[in-house]
């Protein structure tokens, strides 16, 4: 019976370990990671979806950077390799057409506009070009499963930019990609409590969701969603191994003060922030 017991704590400990190693995050001294520090950061830029500053527009990041804010964006492909920046995975929500961006080019993606707006979608270099360094960015990559040729296109871009910037995925590969080609970028690992629908994906989103890819991709921060702020996964990861801890999305002053308590720097998205 005593030896029964051992065997069980000892396997006990043994997973608590494994777990333990497999969401170790990266480490929180990474040059650069500081100074994305106090500033708090505009969901698609300073945007409203009624009105000519709709969301992912350059009209919206410019109302960012007078502001003083920084800036999240989101970045895909057009069918001709083209960087731009756009969120939803189809463009029916924000342009009232089919498809998805990777069916049109970018010359053929300007016959559209941006909600109800004047706003094309606009180019990734052109934003660099505009907000130049002004204020921080959060990049983040909009990847398909096994298709890193966003990422290899957006790191050519960013490789001339002089401003502060890091990248963001849900999809762990897009930081294998940063850390082997460019491992001096700061990365983050989106998550969320993924809920599967069907249940036939319910293994990778419960591990994607506890952060069990963190062993490989190592990122230098973790960006949740506000909402589940007690995952224990993300807790550990900012409580003891101190990786610095996002909240993303932030909508009321009431949601910002209560996210001090659990995160270290804020994405907000249909309020402005008092600073």
């Amino acid at each position: 019976m005593k030896l029964l017991l051992m065997i069980v704590v000892i396997a006990v400990v043994l997973l608590i370990l494994i777990y333990l190693v497999a969401i170790k995050p990266g480490r929180r001294g990474k040059s650069g990671i500081e100074r994305l520090m106090g500033v708090h950061y505009a969901h698609r830029g300073l945007h409203d979806n009624t009105g000519e500053a709709p969301e992912n527009s350059l009209a919206a990041f410019r109302l960012a950077v007078e502001a003083g804010f920084g800036i999240e964006m989101d970045l895909q492909l057009s069918r001709d390799g083209q960087v731009v920046i756009f969120h939803d995975a189809t463009m029916e929500r924000a342009c009232g057409v089919t498809g998805i961006i990777s069916d049109y080019s970018y010359e053929e993606l300007q016959q559209w506009t941006l909600f109800d707006s004047n706003e094309l979608i606009p180019l990734f270099s052109d934003c660099l070009t505009m907000v130049a360094g002004q204020v921080p960015l959060i990049v983040e990559i909009k990847m398909a499963w096994q298709d890193a040729a966003v990422c290899a296109a957006t790191d050519s871009i960013l490789r001339d930019y002089q401003g502060l910037y890091c990248v963001e995925s849900f999809n762990p590969l897009a930081l294998i990609w940063f850390k082997n080609h460019h491992p001096e970028v700061v990365r983050g690992q989106l998550a969320d409590r993924i809920a599967d629908p069907d249940g036939r994906r319910r293994i990778l989103y419960g591990v994607l969701s506890n952060l069990l890819f963190n062993w490989v991709t190592r990122p230098d921060f973790i960006a949740y969603n506000h909402l589940h702020a007690g995952v224990l996964a993300r807790k550990i990861c900012r409580g003891m191994y101190k990786n610095l801890a996002v909240a993303w999305t932030i909508k009321s002053e009431m949601e910002l003060e209560q996210a001090k308590k659990h995160f270290d720097l804020f994405i907000f998205d249909s309020f402005v922030p008092k600073y």
